[in-house]
């Protein structure tokens, strides 16, 4: 399907184009056409955390599907605007957490390293099998408490930049529970932030986990006595 994408101001500029028609597979995403774009100009890469996406004239997220023949803007910070960069730390649902987003969320000129943490569901806890997770959260104060939690550890190590998503819902063995990304314009700076940052979500986010195995199932931190039937 095509779709076609209007830059401005200083995207335009750095472009030197106005519009394009961008052919994607159908049922593509907003993101996948950021991801599309980065990969083709080094300059949309280079500005994606500052940019806003707007989809026939209304505002649009990340996982907002696209059609054939929608108008697509990329929207640079207005003018009298914050040019600080939409904070990227949120809850995903319907699909893995995506490594290339915290990562485009943290990169920068001056970012010398960039640290990366992935957390998966493995099949083994305290001593149990474990056939699967499920990840149940309060949506918007586990958001807000993530995004505490980047502002605050970036306050603690000046220049870093942190970027954090944490799956929702029920995840296999072997599937993406939260990926985390910290930048820094050296690279002590970045591991530890990183660090820094899951030893403090799990303590602190209202993100919970039930682990599920052969013998049953039950809410971590709650021990034996919190085994249900599966």
């Amino acid at each position: 399907m095509k779709v076609h994408v209007s830059y401005f101001a200083v995207v335009r500029e750095r472009l030197g184009l106005e519009t394009e028609m961008v052919d994607l597979p159908t049922g593509a995403t907003v993101e996948d056409l950021m991801d599309f774009l980065s990969t083709k100009h080094p300059e949309v890469a280079a500005l994606r955390r500052y940019l806003k996406v707007a989809v026939n004239q209304s505002m649009a997220g990340p996982d907002q599907s696209l059609a054939e023949g929608d108008e697509v803007a990329l929207i640079p910070p207005v003018a009298g605007g914050n040019d600080q960069p939409q904070r990227l730390a949120r809850l995903v649902g319907d699909r893995e957490p995506s490594l290339m987003a915290v990562l485009d969320a943290v990169r920068g000129p001056g970012m010398g390293g960039v640290a990366t943490f992935t957390g998966l569901v493995r099949d083994q806890s305290a001593g149990r099998s474990v056939t699967s997770l499920k990840y149940e959260a309060h949506p918007k104060m586990a958001e807000q408490v993530l995004g505490q939690l980047c502002a605050e550890i970036e306050a603690e190590i000046p220049g870093v930049r942190l970027a954090v998503e944490h799956r929702a819902g029920i995840l296999a063995v072997g599937e993406v529970a939260v990926v985390i990304a910290a930048a820094a314009p050296h690279r002590a700076e970045a591991f530890h932030a990183c660090q820094t940052m899951i030893d403090r979500l799990k303590e602190r986010a209202p993100i919970w986990k039930k682990e599920t195995g052969p013998d049953g199932a039950s809410w971590v931190g709650i021990g034996p006595k919190g085994l249900v039937s599966a």
